[in-house]
């Protein structure tokens, strides 16, 4: 599954466990008429690479799985808890660069004739 171009909100700690387990848990918002506030998760390499390529405020696109896993508290009680695991995330082009924005004229510039 994908989100596209949705906003980092934050950028959480990397957690690393006595198993060798890394992960880091990040929340984005979608750029949608209501927008929606996400939290996922990255893990192993995945976890270090969103750390180090991403920054709050880029808007990206991510492809995600949903994992959901059962448990049963002393009680007897069965609970259910839901992960949505980024394994990839790309930055968005925009498709114009600090350059570009900056060679662009305006009217006045336009209306001045050289005759």
């Amino acid at each position: 599954m994908e989100l596209k171009s949705v906003t980092i909100r934050k950028i959480g700690e990397l957690k690393t466990f006595d198993s060798g387990f890394s992960c880091v848990d990040f929340v984005v918002e979608t750029n949608d008429e209501y927008p929606q506030f996400l939290q996922l998760q990255a893990n192993k390499e995945k976890a270090e690479n969103l750390i180090k390529y991403n920054k709050v405020n880029d808007v990206v696109d991510i492809s995600y799985n949903l994992k959901g896993r059962k448990w049963t508290n002393p009680e007897g009680v069965e609970k259910v808890f839901n992960t949505i695991e980024a394994w990839k995330v790309f930055k968005v082009d925009t498709g114009v660069t600090p350059v570009e924005q900056e060679s662009v004229t305006t009217p006045e510039e336009d209306d001045i004739l050289p005759f």
